[in-house]
């Protein structure tokens, strides 16, 4: 049978006799309860991501049930499969180590399985960048479905939600200002629906993103998860997943270097997560188009930041779905935009926006003329330290530290970080640099939201709420604060900042765009003697992992994984 064969007579297993294979793949599709007209069908494969180690994705059952509504409704057979699930705070060492491997999952049985379209459900944030790296590697027609925003609740006044509001109360509870009791209670009602963190951290800027590369149905990606509205679009993914049968578009026609320009554009008028460059490189590279770190820049004194939204403003994500959503931004940013872009509905973008202007609540969502912030919300450093880049959230970040050199205070290790960052001896002050080493992606730590290094106790008690910080590791887009990340070669793979001593100086100027390290070319060779890579498990996963992972700079995918 040939593989553009439809339903169940696609992908056949080869046993050298396609009639029997699809005799015996009947048989056992009846032993399922099917009857013949449902397998004569289209078939919808939905991506099952629910797991009890995934908060993020406590509605996606319901949200499968829905999508499995529209198919049938359409004239599809809905069949969901699982795959690996990524749950951000239950995975050691870090979330990001595996989303490469959720990725191959994805991808494999994308094509493996008889599906002629697919819907994928997720939401926590490294499982929708595995899911469009799996989707853009297997080119079969998808449609990313997010599981949406938790909502903010009211506490003692104020509302809360993760994480943002989450690391605030625990630097006061660093700082003394909050008791034991105290950071129980609040921990007890930082997270109390179903969703994603209610913030602009990485899984509302994925779900952003995957919505403006045309990816996901419009209007979809911030519905708050407990709406109903999200159950709504749930049933519309499904019975659109079955009308790109055959016609697509498949994301081969949706990612497209203008499409991930216009990715680029939304994530800095967000000021979205940094994890995002991260994943956007991941996602573009694996249809064989670089993220250009030096173009981020050029855009990001291009393009204002747009939004009111945590960790850089006041509000939440659920705020900006009602205050008109992403048809309200991509309409104020028409204008820089490329229209001609492909989505999913078959449209292109300039046909999605080809009408009135959508009602919005300027006090979520600004007009260009009159901005949260003139600039976007990131930058890309070059220099000595990271000749590859490195990223910084300049609308997270303090302003009066933006042109600076300090004194490094280095911690070699997340071990030796954890051990001295708070002892009395600890010989720092606000002006110094806090570098963190070797929790990059080559690295055994794999590169966790290790970034924003905590403010050592002795100065987080006199009042000190920020200092410049350095690591080749990542922060969640929960955090804030003057934190240099992504520093690409990272330390583990022999990149300069492995070889960063207490005591020396680092220039960094955001205005310049660059960070250096000011110790001469001699001494650096000197230290470099006798360096030596980490050793990693010589099997297994995490062999593969060590053997092809990438910098940051290429979204820390596999090497073998990558388009061309």
């Amino acid at each position: 049978m040939a593989n553009d064969a439809r339903g169940y007579r696609r992908n056949l297993t080869n046993y050298g006799d396609s009639a029997f294979a699809l005799y015996l793949r009947r048989s056992f599709a009846q032993s399922m309860g099917l009857s013949r007209s449902l397998m004569d069908r289209p078939i919808v494969g939905i991506a099952q991501t629910a797991s009890g180690f995934n908060n993020c994705h406590r509605s996606v059952p319901e949200l499968v049930e829905a999508v499995k509504r529209g198919v049938l409704a359409a004239g599809g057979l809905p069949l969901e499969f699982p795959t690996v699930s990524l749950g951000e705070v239950f995975l050691s060492p870090t979330s990001l180590m595996f989303r490469n491997l959720m990725s191959m999952d994805t991808e494999e049985m994308i094509r493996a399985q008889p599906m002629d379209a697919v819907v994928l459900v997720g939401g926590c944030d490294k499982t929708v960048p595995a899911q469009l790296m799996g989707a853009a590697s297997a080119d079969v027609p998808a449609i990313q479905l997010v599981t949406g925003p938790m909502l903010p609740m009211p506490f003692r006044g104020e509302r809360l939600g993760a994480c943002t509001d989450c690391r605030r109360f625990w630097a006061k509870y660093r700082a003394g200002e909050v008791d034991d009791a105290g950071i129980d209670e609040i921990e007890a009602n930082l997270a109390t629906t179903a969703g994603t963190c209610a913030v602009m951290g990485t899984a509302s800027t994925m779900a952003a993103i995957a919505e403006t590369l045309g990816m996901s149905l419009p209007g979809t990606a911030a519905i708050p998860a407990v709406h109903a509205d999200r159950i709504r679009a749930a049933e519309a993914a499904g019975t659109r997943a079955v009308a790109m049968i055959g016609k697509g578009p498949r994301p081969s026609e949706i990612i497209t270097p203008k499409s991930v320009e216009n990715a680029v554009r939304v994530l800095l008028a967000l000021g979205g997560s940094t994890n995002a460059v991260v994943h956007l490189a991941a996602v573009a590279g694996r249809r064989g188009i670089p993220l250009d770190l030096h173009a981020l820049n050029r855009l990001s004194d291009e393009t204002p930041v747009l939004v009111d939204l945590k960790p850089t403003g006041s509000h939440y994500f659920a705020d900006f779905h009602a205050a008109g959503g992403m048809s309200a931004l991509l309409w104020e940013l028409r204008h820089q935009l490329h229209l001609d872009c492909m989505t999913v509905t078959g449209e292109t973008l300039g046909e999605r926006l080809n009408g009135p202007a959508p009602w919005v609540d300027r006090g979520v969502i600004r007009s260009f003329a009159e901005p949260f912030d003139p600039v976007g919300g990131l930058v890309a450093l070059f220099g000595n330290l990271a000749p590859n880049g490195a990223i910084l959230k300049r609308s997270a970040a303090d302003s009066r530290l933006f042109e600076r050199e300090g004194r490094a205070v280095v911690f070699e290790s997340l071990e030796d970080l954890a051990a001295r960052i708070d002892s009395p001896d600890l010989d720092v002050t606000p002006d110094d640099f806090l570098v963190l080493k070797n929790a990059g992606p080559s690295s055994l730590a794999g590169m966790p939201e290790a970034g924003y290094l905590p403010i050592p106790k002795k100065l987080a008690r006199t009042g000190v709420k920020d200092m410049v910080r350095i690591s080749d590791a990542r922060m969640s887009g929960t955090a804030y604060g003057t934190v240099v990340l992504h520093v690409a070669p990272d330390a583990a793979s022999g990149g300069l900042l492995a070889f960063v001593r207490n005591g020396d100086r680092i220039r960094l100027s955001i205005q310049a765009r660059s960070i250096d390290l000011l110790v001469d070319d001699a001494e650096i060779a000197r230290r470099r003697e006798g360096w030596k890579p980490p050793e990693f498990p010589a099997r297994g996963y995490r062999r593969l992992y060590a053997d092809q992972v990438l910098q940051a700079d290429e979204g820390v995918d596999f090497r073998f994984l990558r388009g061309v």
